[in-house]
């Protein structure tokens, strides 16, 4: 079994209980990073300038508090820690993650099946 580090654990604890109940049992059976929840004003410009979001502040589901979003990928104890590029890894992810939410009744959605852009690492509840 795996478990989050402190960082995964400070950022989940931002984020809605229906999202902390999807990702504690996820981590039960894969390694997963979580890398955003809550994200404050400062955090979602910087998120927007750089390019990392296409939201600016308050249109985002990270702005809520709790978040009604959650950024997590698979993790792997080598280096690279997360493959960005590797597409079929975060495709069989999402199906992993959409097959544990559904049998939880937590209706989510992936940020790589948005049509305007493709964020892999992004999950909000519906």
């Amino acid at each position: 079994m795996f478990q989050y580090g402190t960082t995964s654990t400070d950022r989940l604890n931002t984020c809605h209980v229906d999202l902390q109940r999807l990702c504690n049992e996820l981590i039960k059976h894969r390694d997963v990073s979580i890398l955003c929840g809550h994200r404050g004003e400062k955090e979602q410009d910087a998120a927007f300038n750089s390019g990392n979001s296409n939201a600016r502040w308050g249109e985002s589901m990270h702005n809520t508090e709790p978040s009604l979003a959650v950024d997590m990928a698979p993790y792997h104890s080598d280096h690279p820690h997360i493959r960005w590029e590797d597409n079929a890894e975060f495709n069989e992810f999402s199906g992993f993650v959409k097959g544990v939410a559904a049998v939880m009744g937590i209706n989510i959605t992936w940020g790589g099946d948005f049509h305007s852009i493709s964020d892999k690492p992004h999950w909000e509840l519906v």
